[in-house]
């Protein structure tokens, strides 16, 4: 439970401790006087469980996770992104990003999940931020000045602002009554560690295949020098039976195998590990109400395809950091609505930018028509070829 058991009054109570939540509690735990909550439904030891899960963490998240002051330790169990590779289906045509052509930096980190919660939850420890776990959110109550979290053992803490950083199945985004516009993919990411006999040079390699994108993501070698990588191979999910879930292990092995470079040499997966997740697309239509704000998945949840999700809710997280930090050093009202429509108004355009691209390229790579297919290799070439085009890539790439 938490840290201070009998404290019932806070600035900021954070809903949710994903990643995002995590993350946020560790931005705002560094404002002097802040008094900040994160809520929890699972126990720290269940959060700290396997995962098979990583994250590309881009090179403009790694400047908000600086700002934390966790960068640092989040880094030394991540593998820079220092090349990028997009190719589609069986076409030679090839779309390189080097970070030789953004003056050498990296343009993301691969770092695993278990790692991410690791560290985060080891700096919120030396923070003055309350990890509320294992509790389950029942309700909430808004007054003029305050909102209220009731636990499900009916105790209540009050804040000034309460954040759901819940996912996309948010629970304070239920009470703010707020629809969403989505849909399913009907794809599923499964999802895998593996080995391979030669390494990756710190390259990721994104491969449009007509049932759905297969990227292979770089990582850190093990501590007995076997050469790793993240593995997120999508698959259309009509047809259930005919799942990569339901293949036996040297099946599977040969399905990765088949659609591996060549260059990476004889492939293993690592511990017969893989799940699959189901992928849709979720855009709040109002981000606030009164006391109450929405961020990362819990505002806006979308495909994977670009490696932006996780990313695109850091670009919240920094955004109302920041405007809480200054709302704190005005001694002005941090939940007063004022803020909550300036967050609204900053963070609105990019998301929907990021939602319409992601969809739209979903839509254009998950295509096989004669003519789309010609439409898409021609814009790869023109990207390829054009370099104001080609850079701007790049950079949205890392995040900036």
């Amino acid at each position: 439970m938490s840290a201070n058991k009998n404290q019932t009054d806070y600035d900021v109570i954070i809903v949710g401790g994903g990643l995002a939540g995590l993350s946020l509690s560790c931005l705002l735990g560094k404002i002097d006087g802040l008094r900040v909550a994160c809520i929890d439904r699972d126990a720290p030891k269940d959060q700290l469980a396997s995962d098979e899960r990583t994250t590309a963490i881009s090179y403009g998240s790694a400047q908000i996770l600086t700002r934390a002051g966790v960068w640092d330790d989040l880094q030394k169990g991540g593998c820079p992104i220092e090349n990028i590779e997009i190719l589609d289906g069986n076409s030679p045509l090839l779309l390189q990003f080097l970070s030789d052509e953004v003056e050498g930096k990296a343009f993301g980190w691969i770092i695993s999940n278990h790692h991410i919660r690791t560290v985060l939850m080891q700096h919120m420890k030396n923070m003055s931020v309350d990890h509320i776990a294992p509790a389950r959110v029942k309700d909430f109550a808004v007054s003029e000045g305050s909102a209220t979290v009731i636990l499900d053992d009916d105790k209540e803490l009050t804040a000034k602002l309460i954040v759901g950083a819940d996912g996309r199945g948010s629970s304070l985004r239920e009470y703010m009554d707020v629809p969403v516009r989505g849909w399913n993919y009907n794809q599923r990411a499964v999802v895998c560690f593996i080995s391979h006999e030669f390494p990756h040079h710190n390259k990721a390699v994104e491969h449009f295949w007509p049932a759905g994108p297969f990227a292979n993501l770089p990582m850190n070698d093990t501590e007995d020098g076997r050469h790793r990588s993240s593995l997120v191979f999508t698959e259309h999910g009509k047809k259930r039976g005919g799942s990569l879930m339901n293949l036996t292990d040297e099946e599977f092995l040969a399905e990765v195998q088949e659609r591996f470079p060549d260059s990476y040499g004889r492939v293993e997966v690592i511990n017969n590990m893989r799940k699959a997740y189901p992928l849709s697309l979720s855009h709040a239509a109002e981000y606030i109400s009164p006391r109450m704000v929405l961020v990362a998945d819990a505002a806006h949840g979308i495909h994977p395809i670009a490696g932006q999700g996780l990313n695109l809710g850091f670009r919240d997280l920094g955004c109302l950091a920041t405007l809480i930090e200054d709302a704190v050093a005005r001694n002005a009202d941090i939940g007063a609505d004022e803020l909550l429509q300036s967050y609204q108004r900053k963070r609105r355009p990019d998301n929907m930018a990021m939602v319409a691209v992601t969809d739209g390229l979903v839509r254009l790579f998950s295509n096989d028509l004669p003519p789309v297919k010609l439409l898409r290799r021609f814009g790869l070439r023109a990207v390829s070829k054009l370099k104001p085009a080609k850079k701007f890539f790049m950079h949205r790439a890392m995040g900036e």
